[in-house]
């Protein structure tokens, strides 16, 4: 799993803390979810661990999280017009990231290497979101909710074959180690470009821009949040090597 991973183009001016320190807090639950995922790749805790009901609703929660705050920030970024150049070069870094995350797996996990993973789906969603940035609020929430409903409740065998995996409504499920596909989750892209264009018609972004979370904890989460592409790629390699030479120093391996 995701992400941004998902920072999208929000100018400095514009920045709104709140963003940030959320994004920061998702992180946070996102290096959880996956150090305990390292744990059960090391054995440390039993097999099928993280295929759990606890599990698998905190990977929905935590991509979901994310995926919302993508659709903020592209209603706060764009919000008079598209900034087609800083959007692009965002997306460039999201998609070529992504490539590199599939590239890796498929070398590392072959038999479950991440094809449409969070990155995937942001980069993806990024683009299909920016039909709706004009669109009436309520339209575009109402297609989010319909999004989400029809990933969760509507699949069929003709979208079996690989090359349709990444919309999520085969009725074949692929084994992925992320798997973010665009049925459900283009929904909290949706929901949170409503969320963020009714936030700025309403008048309450512009009060959230002056609201500041200075606490020294909430600063080092504002901090990642801000650059959370680069912590998305870091941190499962420097857990995993952190990891690897503790267990082999206790001799667990």
């Amino acid at each position: 799993m995701k992400p941004d991973a998902s920072v999208p183009f929000q100018t400095a001016i514009a920045r709104v803390s709140l963003i940030d320190f959320s994004r920061g807090v998702a992180l946070i639950a996102m290096t959880v979810f996956h150090f305990c995922w390292d744990l059960e790749l090391f054995r440390i805790l039993p097999v099928g661990t993280m295929a759990g009901p606890v599990a698998i609703h905190s990977a929905h929660l935590i991509a979901g999280t994310f995926l919302v705050l993508v659709g903020v920030s592209l209603a706060l970024a764009h919000r008079n017009e598209i900034r087609w150049r800083p959007f692009w070069r965002r997306w460039l870094m999201v998609a070529g990231a992504a490539a590199l995350i599939t590239l890796a797996t498929w070398f590392a996990f072959p038999e479950a290497f991440i094809f449409f993973g969070i990155l995937h789906s942001i980069a993806v969603g990024s683009i299909l979101a920016l039909a709706f940035l004009r669109l009436p609020v309520w339209l575009t929430a109402l297609t989010g909710v319909a999004t989400i409903l029809l990933g969760a409740y509507w699949y069929t065998p003709a979208l079996d074959d690989p090359w349709w995996w990444w919309t999520g409504l085969s009725e074949f499920i692929p084994t992925s180690n992320d798997y973010v596909p665009l049925f459900p989750y283009f929904g909290p892209v949706l929901l949170g470009v409503a969320l963020g264009r009714w936030a700025i018609d309403k008048g309450a972004m512009a009060r959230l821009a002056h609201v500041e979370i200075d606490a020294p904890p909430a600063r080092g989460l504002r901090f990642i949040g801000r650059h959370s592409l680069a912590y998305y790629l870091l941190h499962q390699p420097a857990m995993l090597a952190i990891l690897f030479i503790f267990l082999k120093l206790i001799g667990h391996i």
